[in-house]
C-alpha cells in the first residue's frame, strides 16, 4: 500500500527533525517554512517544496503544522492562498504545536465543514527524539480520524496517546506545561535566594534532592544554578508564551490561576530583560538580581 502525501508547514527545530524522520522512512512529503536554509536542508533529503499554504494542501492527503503560536496557525490556514482554499475532501490536518483549545476548535469546526478532519497533537520529548520518531504524541479529535492517521502518528512517537475530543491534546499539553514551567520557576528561585541568603547551593541540592521534591525539573535546574549548564532545551519566550495561553483557557473556563499569574509575570520580566532565548532555568540569573522595587 503506498504511503499518503504529507504536507509539512513549520521547520524549526523540532519540525525540521520530524520531516528528517517522515523522509527516512519513505513518506513523499512537501515542505513549507519562511527559512530557506531549513527548507533547503529538507530538500536535500527528497522533499518537495510548496511557495503556499494552498499549493501544499493541493498536493497532501494529511497536512503537517508544527508552529509557534495560533495566530500564525490561523494566519497559515486561512490566508488567501492559505491551506483552507487548497485542501481536498477528506484530507487530514495535524496541528503539532501548543495552541489556544478555543482556536483548534474554531479551525476544526470549519475543516468538518469541508469535509476534512482534524486532529490537535502537540509534543513531548525533544528534537533529537523527534529525529528518531520516539516522541510523545498527546492527540485528540474525532476518533474516526485519529485512528485514520495513526499509523502515521506511530512512525513519529514512541507513545501516542489519544486523549478524546478535538482540543484535548492542547488542553493537556498547556496544563503539563504548567506543571512544568512554574516547578522550574519555584526551583530556579529557590537556587536564588540560596546563593543571596550565603547557603551553598549544591548542598540545597543534596538535601532538596533526598526528597520528594526531587525530580528531572529539580535536576535541570541545578545543572544551571550549581553547574552553569543550560541543557534543558526550552526557552524562556517559549515558556512564556506557553503560560499565557494556560492563562487565556482557564480563562474560557470561567476560573483563574493565581500559581501560573505569579510564574507569567516572572517569565515575562525575564523576557524583557533580554533573556528570552535563554533555556528556562536560566530565569535564575534573573531572580538572583532582583531586587524589591
Amino acid at each position: 500500500m503506498s504511503k499518503p502525501a504529507i504536507g509539512f508547514i513549520g521547520l524549526g527545530l523540532m519540525g525540521g527533525n520530524m520531516v528528517e524522520n517522515l523522509l527516512n522512512k519513505g513518506f513523499p512529503t512537501t515542505v513549507m517554512d519562511l527559512n530557506k536554509d531549513a527548507v533547503a536542508k529538507c530538500t536535500a533529503r527528497g522533499a518537495s517544496v510548496a511557495n503556499s499554504g494552498k499549493e501544499l494542501a493541493a498536493a497532501s492527503d494529511i497536512i503537517m503544522l508544527c508552529l509557534t503560536t495560533s495566530n500564525i496557525v490561523e494566519s497559515v490556514m486561512y490566508a488567501d492562498d492559505g491551506v483552507f482554499a487548497g485542501l481536498k475532501e477528506g484530507a487530514i490536518v495535524v496541528d503539532f504545536g501548543t495552541s489556544i483549545p478555543s482556536s483548534t476548535r474554531k479551525i476544526g469546526a470549519d475543516l468538518a465543514a469541508k469535509g476534512v478532519g482534524m486532529i490537535d497533537a502537540p509534543l513531548g520529548r525533544t528534537p533529537a527524539h523527534a529525529k528518531d520518531g520516539l516522541l510523545n504524541i498527546m492527540a485528540s479529535g474525532d476518533k474516526e480520524t485519529f485512528d485514520k492517521v495513526k499509523p502515521v502518528l506511530d512512525e513519529q512517537g514512541e507513545n501516542v496517546f489519544y486523549l478524546g475530543q478535538l482540543g484535548a491534546g492542547h488542553t493537556t499539553k498547556l496544563i503539563n506545561n504548567f506543571m512544568g514551567m512554574t516547578t522550574v520557576c519555584a526551583m530556579s528561585q529557590a537556587f536564588a535566594v540560596a546563593k543571596r541568603a550565603g547557603v551553598d547551593t549544591k548542598q540545597l541540592f543534596d538535601i532538596m534532592s533526598a526528597g520528594p521534591s526531587n525530580s528531572p525539573f529539580m535536576q535541570f535546574c541545578k545543572n544551571y544554578a550549581v553547574d552553569n549548564n543550560s541543557d534543558l532545551g526550552f526557552s524562556i519566550a517559549n515558556a512564556n508564551k506557553d503560560l499565557g495561553y494556560f492563562l487565556k483557557m482557564v480563562e474560557d473556563l470561567g476560573t483563574e490561576s493565581k500559581i501560573a499569574e505569579g510564574s507569567s509575570a516572572n517569565l515575562q520580566a525575564a523576557l524583557d530583560a533580554g533573556m528570552g532565548n535563554g533555556n528556562v532555568p536560566e530565569i535564575y540569573d534573573y531572580f538572583v538580581s532582583l531586587n524589591k522595587q
